[in-house]
């Protein structure tokens, strides 16, 4: 039997990277999953790539009618939810000096705004002894320059699941985050900019176990946090990141 036999699991972000990594891993658990993403093409291969026990809805989660859309597919098909994994997110490394409105408010409405409706539209169908998964960063800790406002996002995230701690344990719900540090992920190389800072060269130099992360030891974290074998750890942030945030 898997670690998540019986589960339903949302997945935001579940069409490539870790988001992907997870889905494919929690099915092999045990679970069917929800995922969404905001090309329909890549879900399309998403569904080919997790192969069974999985369906996709097209959606942005910055955009409340698209996460009341998810919920209603999910609710018809299954009725519940035991794992929520808000993994949708975008970074775009921009310095101070050059930041706008329009750069900021994207890091936030995808990444804090996001995940924390995604969470919260969830409620109504969470079971007892839920588990809530946020996909954070190692930025956080790390003042890492052009990364600023992405970085607060994710501190963002470290102050929602502590708070949802205390307000979800009545409903035996727990909620954690993930903190990777650089990973080999589409996102990583697309965060590369013409300048060192943002590519994965520049990150590789500032892990000490000298190698990027993988999405598959991503999503064998977020399997831990889902499963009944972590039933005693909440509000917690979780590095999974090579020793880079304790450099």
């Amino acid at each position: 039997m898997g670690a998540l036999e019986g589960k339903v699991a949302v997945i935001t972000g579940g069409n490539s990277g870790i988001g992907l990594a997870t889905a494919k891993r929690f099915v092999k658990e045990g679970a069917y999953v929800f995922i969404t993403g905001r090309r329909q093409a890549e879900l399309d291969t998403a569904v080919s790539l997790i192969g069974k026990n999985v369906t996709a809805v097209p959606g942005d989660v910055s955009k409340l009618d698209d996460l009341d859309h998810l919920y209603e597919v999910v609710r018809k098909t299954k009725g519940h939810v035991d794992v929520v994994f808000a993994n949708a997110g975008v970074v775009d490394p921009v310095p101070l000096t050059e930041s706008t409105p329009e750069t900021f408010d994207k890091q936030f409405n995808l990444n804090a705004r996001g995940a924390y409706f995604t969470v919260q539209k969830a409620l109504p169908l969470l079971t007892g002894k839920a588990s809530i998964i946020l996909s954070g960063s190692a930025a956080w800790q790390m003042g890492i320059p052009g990364f600023g406002a992405y970085a607060a996002t994710k501190a963002a995230l470290v102050s929602f699941v502590r708070t949802w701690t205390a307000e979800l344990a009545s409903r035996g719900i727990r909620a954690n985050v993930i903190s990777p540090g650089p990973t080999e992920t589409p996102m990583v190389h697309a965060g590369a900019k013409s300048s060192d800072e943002g590519s994965s060269e520049y990150f590789r130099k500032m892990i000490p176990m000298g190698r990027l992360g993988t999405a598959d030891e991503l999503a064998s974290a977020a399997v831990f946090l889902a499963s009944d074998e972590s039933s005693f750890i909440t509000g917690i942030d979780l590095p999974v990141d090579g020793g880079t945030a304790s450099r």
